[in-house]
């Protein structure tokens, strides 16, 4: 789901990169030092060494001792972190020394102090960021560039600049340390949220997993009642495959909230266990994976009390604008798969799989209302109530239920397959690969095949259609759309880093495995309620990026605003004490 002004929490790695290795961040800081010793001397008659000792040295100090402070006190840095920072702020001093240039040479030693209080705030904000949020436990790490290049500057310039480059630090980390704190300001005041908080819970589960980031999810979420309907699918006494539809969002991202809910679902039974895309949002994203337990306990509750029935109906497909359904009634259950494919078929509003559900209940105790999610284009806006598009859906689902009196049962059998594929969540597959169910009744296959994966590149489904036609009489290709590939972008459906042509062999194995596997079969529908789970909450998202944006926008000149008046500070100063 993407929305405007929406901030979806995956997106925000788009800003991480992989820091390089630390050999060549030194060995570049190295080189920066003789080179600004070879022209410092040119530049500056009596400067020896400016570069060694005014950047280079302080640098490698700062990146020797910060990872093993860091580390010391609880929290997590890589040495290739730990080299870049240094030689990133290696590189800021150097420009604002030599920017000096530009007005005296005279001038070096105050905008070599200027750059030292600088690089100091720039640290402080960088380790509170990726490290420990508590400011106070970072100051120390955070001066260690600047301390070690302070001692070192007494070497190359007159008394006066222990003096200046001392209150310039001062000056810089204050101002630095009100920026951090109008910068949390907003969210901690709408949602007692702490911005850097969750900001290094994030980058935590981006480097080794935490999940930390579910507890600042918890705070912010409510409780809800959700409808869980599922099909139990029942051969020689056994149950060999559990087709169940949440109507929570596999999200937001990886492993965290209900982002894998497929995965634990299917570790929980027996068989296979096909987790087909509700109608849900990011709104219902759950806050903890615990909150999968509540949604498995409700589907367990009636299964030693199920009524099964040996009988299903032809599928057929139903149309009403740019909506097709597939639509098969099994027992007295009725499966209802949606999709616009080739046009956007993206997150449905919980609200209009309710209308759904209420409306077919006249007819049948159990709706399974699933949303294909199979056709990512560049426009992937949810779909909300009472919009042209909800009313298609509606009207879709009205003539499905007219048709379903109509629909003559047949005597059942099935079979199901699971494909292990050989992709990475990078490339756009969750954990549980390809699953696929094809139900024979009435001298007609119909296949099911579920992608583990969030949504299905625009023209891919077509494509397993066009090629599988002979296999099977009816298929549909459906999505999970679970977030465990959205730890890196955004957007990542299937068919984007693997070729539909590497894909339709795989599910075409599936489907000879499914009907290989074909057997009489018994089905029982089962609608039940899950309980108080925790989600983020009814436009909650929306509310967080309306603070987030607004913060935003204030940043920049709140930023620049501060760093004029550190620098008029550290001209007045300059004045004084020389």
């Amino acid at each position: 789901m993407a929305m405007a002004g929406d901030v979806r929490l995956e997106r925000l790695s788009r800003y991480l990169f992989n820091a390089p290795s630390w050999p060549v961040s030194l060995l570049i800081v190295i080189i920066l030092g003789l080179v600004i010793d070879g022209a410092s001397i040119r530049i500056y008659g009596g400067l020896f060494f400016l570069g060694s000792l005014g950047f280079t040295i302080p640098a490698i100090v700062a990146f020797l001792c910060t990872k093993p402070y860091i580390n010391f006190s609880g929290k997590q840095m890589t040495w290739n972190r730990s080299g870049l920072l240094a030689l990133s702020c290696a590189i800021f001093s150097v420009i604002i020394t030599l920017s000096a240039l530009i007005f005296s040479v005279s001038l070096i030693p105050l905008f070599f102090a200027i750059s030292l209080g600088f690089i100091g705030g720039i640290r402080l904000m960088v380790l509170v960021a990726i490290s420990d949020y508590r400011t106070a436990r970072m100051l120390p790490p955070a001066l260690f560039q600047t301390a070690t290049a302070i001692i070192l500057g007494t070497l190359l310039f007159p008394p006066p600049f222990l003096t200046l480059a001392i209150v310039l630090g001062i000056v810089f980390i204050l101002m630095f340390i009100l920026l951090l704190w109008l910068i949390e300001r907003p969210l901690q005041r709408a949602f007692n949220i702490r911005v850097l908080s969750f900001l290094n819970a994030f980058i935590a589960h981006l480097t080794d997993g935490s999940k930390g980031m579910e507890d600042f999810f918890r705070e912010i979420g409510e409780e809800v009642y959700v409808p869980q309907v599922s099909l139990f699918f029942r051969k020689n006494g056994k149950i060999p495959v559990i087709f169940t539809v949440p109507n929570v969002h596999p999200g937001p991202m990886g492993d965290i909230g209900g982002g894998n809910i497929p995965r634990c679902l299917q570790e929980a039974f027996e068989g296979i266990v096909m987790v087909p895309h509700g109608c849900a949002t990011h709104d219902f994203n759950l806050v903890s994976e615990k909150e999968i337990r509540k949604i498995i306990t409700a589907i367990k509750g009636p299964m030693n009390d199920l009524t099964f029935f040996s009988t299903a109906s032809r599928s057929e497909r139903i149309q009403s604008g740019s909506v097709s359904l597939l639509v098969q009634r099994f027992g007295e259950a009725l499966l209802i798969v949606g999709t616009r494919s080739p046009l956007r078929t993206e997150d449905l509003d919980f609200n209009i799989g309710m209308a759904i559900m209420a409306e077919g209940h006249r007819v049948s105790p159990d709706i399974l209302f699933v949303d294909a999610h199979n056709c990512s284009t560049k426009d992937m806006t949810p779909i909300h109530p009472a919009t042209a598009i909800a009313r298609e859906y509606l009207n879709a689902c009205k003539e499905a239920f007219r048709h379903y009196s109509g629909m003559e049962s047949h005597p059942l059998r099935i079979g199901v397959a699971h494909v292990a594929v050989p992709y990475s969540r990078e490339e756009g597959f969750g954990d549980q690969g390809i699953q696929v169910l094809v139900v024979s009744a009435g001298e007609q296959t119909t296949a099911y095949v579920l992608f583990d994966g969030n949504n299905i590149q625009e023209g891919v489904r077509e494509v397993i259609q066009a090629g599988l036609s002979g296999v099977v009489d009816e298929l549909e290709v459906m999505t999970t759309d679970s977030h465990v590939v959205n730890t890196i972008s955004g957007n990542n459906p299937v068919g984007l880093h693997v070729p539909v042509e590497s894909l339709v062999p795989l599910v075409e194995k599936g489907l000879k495995e499914a009907i290989a596997d074909m057997a009489e079969a018994d089905v029982a529908g089962s609608t039940v309620e899950c309980e108080k789970i925790v989600i983020f909450g009814s436009q909650r998202i929306a509310q967080l990026a309306s603070t987030i944006n607004a913060m935003l926008s204030l940043i920049a000149p709140v930023s620049i605003a501060l760093l004029l008046l550190a620098f008029l500070l550290s001209l007045i100063a300059y004045l004084v004490i020389t």
